[in-house]
């Protein structure tokens, strides 16, 4: 078996990320893909405006990928053009005017006194503060971390007295963020960020109001769709010496003397290595999808329950209506009643009357006129059954007909058009079409995420199923986390292998004598 080879299972953010890593610290690395293109989840279909996003739409936290390009002495901003968006998103309600926050806080209490008044402005200072706080207090021990540092967290919020509330076990975020807003609208607009990680405001537990402040640090669209970004990064690791083939799904883990031993691809051969990264939901492990021997890698409990799906469009349109010269890259239509959006999703029905993400994908440098790219995202339950003819039409209806009645009119796109949890499903196994991967539901759950490290040795994990968790940066930081434990245990098992018998005399065998160390 050739020694330092380690095969990624999957070519999505952070399997890309785990590649160029993995590279950068000298391992010849292979990368199985099952679909045709790099980017997973980050993946596009054709229009007649050109490819449309049907995945994540902007970057933050981009010093992440600066890293990834750094590792090879180049820069992200000769590969791909990042556009910074002055305003993170325009929100609508109906019968309301907009709200547009920015990076600025002052601009945004700004905003938020013409909007809701001056006790609002105020509160929004004072939660804007706090989400800081709890970013700041939840980075190092638990983002920058290869597993939740649950003593560090707590040193953290002994120093911070004022934080405490926020990590009361049944607080949720929707019923904190009703302790600062009276305005329903704000506590349903920052209530929304529980769903950037698979979550429902009314489960979610309140310390995710860190994510505000993440995406407050700035956000970046990507010329030509972030589509485009999963391919460059997949063209810095070829440069790097990775090697990809795509379309060749992995169907085994193989394992021998109780560790990893290969990958046994769709035609029936195995590709040996010593090292596994698998960049898929960890959900397929645990249900046998690669074998006996990766079902015992992980406890149930790591991957379930599920997170929430999505109802996607991804189309071409001309946009008309009073509504349609004021749009932005980042916009949200908010529902008027959330209960008609996430009671249906609590028993795993369509939501009837949804919060609307829209993306007009090509107005992230500006204004456009004539046909462009949208992504209309909808929140839904995993395991939603396939869609028939009259769920589609439903599901059409609560989409086109809702924006038209807010002033938006674009032309219905056909059936094609359109994700569904069932289609993500068949995308990436076992996910049952949940995009989080394990619900960050609960008080507990960022603890019961499972890590890098497995229990298969050989065996590791990078992704968004995977800690940290969800979303385009984080799943990139679990690639982090993967090799660093990856290097590590090499090491250590290098260190811990006997190398001389008693009287200085080096012993090897024919077959090792001069093989770097499988560890």
């Amino acid at each position: 078996m050739e020694q330092d080879r380690v095969i990624v299972i999957g070519a999505g953010m952070g399997g890309l990320a785990a590649a160029i890593r993995c590279a950068a610290s000298g391992l010849k690395v292979t990368v199985l893909e099952s679909a045709p293109t790099p980017g997973g989840k980050a993946r596009a279909i054709p229009s007649p405006a050109g490819p449309v996003d049907t995945g994540p739409t902007v970057l933050t936290m981009r010093h992440v990928f600066d890293a990834l390009f750094a590792l090879n002495g180049e820069r992200l901003d000769d590969h791909a053009t990042l556009i910074a968006q002055p305003v993170l998103a325009r929100h609508w309600w109906p019968d309301s005017p907009a709200l547009d926050l920015t990076t600025d806080r002052d601009e945004n209490a700004e905003a938020i006194r013409a909007f809701a008044g001056p006790q609002e402005a105020a509160a929004f200072l004072k939660f804007d503060a706090l989400a800081e706080s709890l970013f700041q207090s939840f980075d190092a021990p638990v983002m920058q971390a290869a597993k939740p540092d649950l003593p560090a967290i707590a040193r953290a919020a002994l120093r911070q007295p004022r934080l405490w509330p926020a990590l009361l076990p049944a607080r949720t975020l929707q019923g904190w963020l009703a302790t600062h807003f009276r305005d329903p609208r704000l506590i349903q607009l920052f209530a929304r960020y529980a769903t950037y990680v698979g979550a429902r405001p009314t489960h979610a537990p309140a310390v995710l109001a860190l994510i505000w402040r993440a995406e407050a640090r700035g956000v970046w669209a990507v010329e030509g769709g972030l589509h485009t970004l999963a391919a460059q990064l997949a063209a810095l690791a070829t440069r790097m010496g990775v090697t990809f083939r795509f379309s060749t799904p992995a169907t085994r883990i193989q394992r021998q003397n109780g560790r990893v031993t290969g990958v046994q691809i769709a035609d029936g051969r195995t590709l040996q290595c010593d090292t596994v990264i698998f960049n898929g939901d960890p959900a397929a492990l645990t249900e046998g999808r690669l074998g006996t021997a990766a079902a015992a890698a992980l406890p149930r409990s790591a991957t379930h329950p599920r997170s929430l799906s999505a109802l996607v469009w991804a189309f071409a349109s001309r946009a008309q209506g009073p509504k349609a010269p004021d749009l932005l890259h980042h916009n949200l239509f908010f529902t008027e009643d959330p209960t008609r959006e996430f009671a249906p999703i609590g028993t795993g029905k369509m939501p009837e009357a949804p919060t609307l993400y829209l993306c007009a994908e090509d107005r992230a440098a500006g204004t456009v006129t004539g046909t462009e790219r949208f992504e209309i995202i909808l929140n839904a339950p995993a395991a939603l059954p396939a869609l028939g003819p009259e769920d589609f039409r439903k599901c059409r209806q609560i989409t086109f007909d809702r924006l038209s009645r807010m002033g938006l009119h674009l032309t219905p796109p056909p059936p094609e058009a359109l994700t569904t949890p069932a289609t993500l499903d068949r995308l990436f196994p076992a996910s049952q079409g949940a995009i989080y991967g394990r619900s960050p539901e609960g008080t507990m759950a960022t603890f019961r995420r499972p890590t890098a490290r497995t229990a298969l040795p050989g065996l590791y994990l990078a992704g968004g199923g995977a800690h940290p968790g969800a979303g385009v940066p984080m799943a990139a930081l679990s690639a982090k986390h993967a090799v660093a434990a990856i290097m590590q245990d090499r090491t250590s098992a290098s260190k811990s292998a006997p190398t001389a018998m008693r009287g200085g005399i080096s012993t090897a065998s024919r077959m090792t004598d001069n093989a770097r160390s499988r560890s």
